[in-house]
């Protein structure tokens, strides 16, 4: 699936590649180390989204907005995040910025449907729910991303992996399949 998405997705992957180029100076792709299958690191692909010096915007934000300093403690996710960029906005909506997230499910780090890869800061989140989430590969798509997605609190998204990690058939993951393009489609619960 993964060979196929790229091949069919491939000249939106040369629009962004040039709107990114052309509007966002800066960097294409943006990567970071997230968890994955058994605790392993690996290197998340995405198109980068956000400002330059992002974390120095996101710190300048929540020192001086105590509501967004509470739902980003509560979420790790802002409403209104100034770290993203105009043309960043419309990829996350759409979920175009994830495509390169296809190399990593070539190289065996994610899979198409299963939990989000989280960060190392993130897993306390987990408390002792953490090994469904170590029992599969993270993935592009999940439960939690047809589910409400950023609708949704952080406790109902660890909830909704271990119900994954607890109960994933291939029968599953083809309507977690079916479903994301719907959500996508009408771009429910992205920011």
């Amino acid at each position: 699936m993964a060979i196929a998405g790229l091949v069919f997705f491939a000249p939106v992957f040369l629009c962004v590649l040039v709107l990114i180029a052309v509007f966002d100076n800066g960097p294409i792709f943006f990567s970071q180390l997230r968890l994955g299958q058994g605790g392993r690191l690996f290197r998340c692909y995405k198109f980068r989204t956000m400002v330059m010096d992002a974390d120095k915007v996101l710190e300048a934000h929540l020192k001086a907005d105590s509501a967004a300093r509470t739902e980003w403690q509560c979420t790790q996710k802002l409403t209104n995040d100034p770290r993203v960029s105009c043309l960043g906005a419309f990829l996350r909506k759409t979920s175009l910025d994830e495509l390169p997230q296809l190399w990593n499910v070539l190289r065996g780090d994610m899979s198409i449907v299963g939990p989000r890869p989280i960060l190392t800061s993130e897993m306390w989140r987990y408390g002792d729910k953490l090994s469904h989430y170590y029992a599969v590969r993270p993935g592009i798509t999940g439960l939690w991303q047809v589910s409400g997605r950023s609708d949704t609190t952080y406790e109902e998204r660890v909830a909704l992996d271990c119900q994954y990690a607890e109960t994933q058939t291939l029968r599953m993951d083809l309507k977690i399949i079916l479903r994301t393009f719907r959500v996508v489609l009408f771009c429910k619960g992205a920011r």
